[in-house]
């Protein structure tokens, strides 16, 4: 590699989360004055915004809007909590429509306790309540697997395997 290629961020994508205290708009600013190419929405970034309004932004900045971060969180020790995280994933796939951002991430969850084939079956059963949703507003669902000493809390998805 050329050192002139390691200088050209405009296939690079930065996460929102990790210029928290920035808002949308510095980052959207902040990221094309850099020559950063894309854009990966945290959910949070959007709250009390006019969610199309933030993706034309975004893309009168130049930035490739890559994905919205994040959905998932599927299991639960309870049906009723189990369908919450159904209904926020809908919501979640509304927003990334709305965004403009082709997929949605999904740390898939566990819950403290619960055995991991347990919280692998009940994220099988989400993801597959809410595809047919999210193939119907054309936005792929991306399964972020986390390193294994999440399994208990943070997901219980942790090979690509799984």
């Amino acid at each position: 590699m050329k050192p002139e290629q390691l200088m050209d961020l405009s296939r690079l994508c930065v996460h929102t989360i990790t210029t928290k205290p920035w808002t949308i708009e510095q980052a959207a600013k902040n990221f094309s004055e850099a020559g950063i190419g894309g854009i990966t929405v945290w959910r949070d970034a959007l709250n009390g915004r006019d969610i199309k309004q933030t993706g034309q932004m975004l893309r009168d900045y130049n930035l490739d809007i890559v994905s919205l971060c994040r959905g998932g969180f599927f299991p639960h020790n309870s049906v009723a909590g189990r369908q919450e995280a159904i209904d926020d994933n809908r919501k979640a796939i509304d927003e990334a429509e709305a965004l403009g951002a082709p997929l949605i991430v999904l740390v898939c969850g566990a819950v403290p306790g619960q055995p991991l084939t347990e919280s692998r079956k009940q994220i099988r059963d989400g993801i597959a309540a809410v595809l047919p949703y999210a193939e119907a507003a054309g936005v792929k669902l991306a399964i972020e697997p986390l390193h294994p000493m999440y399994a208990d809390s943070r997901s219980a998805i942790n090979t690509l395997a799984q």
